[in-house]
């Protein structure tokens, strides 16, 4: 099969094609035809160094894909040879074949595009598994997304806010800003213009949001302390900002906050597959009912995926990057 690998790390041009043998499935797993693959900012790590792969994962990067199940362990499933799915992966995915654990593996929503399927696993595991599992967004709460334009970003409005919440977002222009409204945040905040601890303040009357779903931290971390509510959570899923901050700890005993974090890729399956069942479960009719909409903003073929890379690292895109199997 066809397959992207990091020949060294460094810039997107290591990414190279190649041949590599079809993986071969074991128990409980599936084995995908890949029709696209998600782009995300853990592929951009890892081609750089800094995200170690786990061990017995795939030394190919791409964390979530949608195909066709073409064999593979189907005992005691949901699912048939040649039904179309979804799947998040540890890695391999920017290849034509992939193998995924059943119990990550999610049946594409009907009416979406294979395309669209692709651009799901990642971002919706991490934004439910951090935004209502560790940080407990609960009815009649707010949550503050950081970098709403991303993959993550654009996510995460649209869950919570399907589901009843006020979002505000950050983003690094007003048309960025803009995009996150449109997508359904109370308001976009100009992060280069504005202090957004401050915006927030004022939009909920001095309380504060209830989550904010962070992936900066570093110098954010501070004033994400100063607007959170009482009881509030901090949930923090990259370091785009740095790994030191500075923390009041007075503010978190005082006002009773929580500091948490998370990765997802290192977890068990079975801890996926409990995040699998949710999404079915709550995520799943919104998606079937257009009231969640995947934003792609941008499909590479295979071969292209070093472009996709520079894409992602020019920090331009509103929503997912690709990759297009069957262009």
């Amino acid at each position: 099969m066809r397959a992207i690998e990091i020949t060294q790390y460094g810039k997107p041009e290591v990414l190279q094609v190649c041949a590599r043998p079809i993986p071969v499935p074991g128990k409980g797993e599936l084995l995908i035809k890949v029709h696209a693959a998600g782009v995300n900012r853990p592929d951009v790590l890892q081609r750089l160094g800094f995200y170690p792969v786990p061990a017995g994962a795939s030394d190919l990067p791409g964390l979530e894909v949608a195909g066709e199940i073409v064999a593979g362990d189907l005992s005691g499933s949901v699912f048939r040879m040649g039904d179309q799915v979804c799947a998040l992966v540890q890695g391999g995915g920017y290849a034509e074949y992939c193998v995924a654990p059943v119990g990550q593996c999610l049946k594409v929503p009907q009416g979406l595009s294979m395309l669209e399927a692709a651009s799901l696993p990642e971002t919706y595991f991490t934004v439910w598994s951090n935004v209502f599992q560790r940080a407990h967004l609960s009815p009649g709460e707010t949550l503050l997304v950081q970098g709403g334009t991303s993959g993550i970003g654009v996510a995460a409005i649209q869950i919570a806010r399907a589901l009843g919440h006020r979002v505000f977002a950050t983003a690094g222009s007003d048309e960025k800003c803009r995009a996150t409204e449109n997508l359904g945040a109370e308001r976009g905040i100009n992060y280069k213009t504005e202090r957004f601890a401050d915006v927030v303040k004022e939009l909920t009357a001095g309380k504060g949001v209830d989550v904010i779903l962070d992936m900066v931290a570093g110098s954010y971390v501070p004033q994400e302390i100063n607007c959170l509510a009482d009881d509030g959570r901090l949930a923090i899923i990259a370091l785009l900002g740095g790994s030191s901050a500075e923390l009041d700890l007075a503010q978190v005993l005082r006002r009773r906050l929580t500091v948490t974090g998370s990765t997802l890729r290192p977890r068990d399956v079975a801890f996926k597959a409990r995040i699998a069942q949710d999404l079915v479960e709550r995520v799943w009719p919104l998606l079937v009912e257009r009231e969640i909409v995947p934003v792609i903003y941008h499909a590479f073929p295979l071969e292209q995926a070093a472009q996709a890379h520079a894409m992602m690292e020019e920090g331009t895109h509103i929503g997912k990057i690709m990759l297009n199997l069957q262009a």
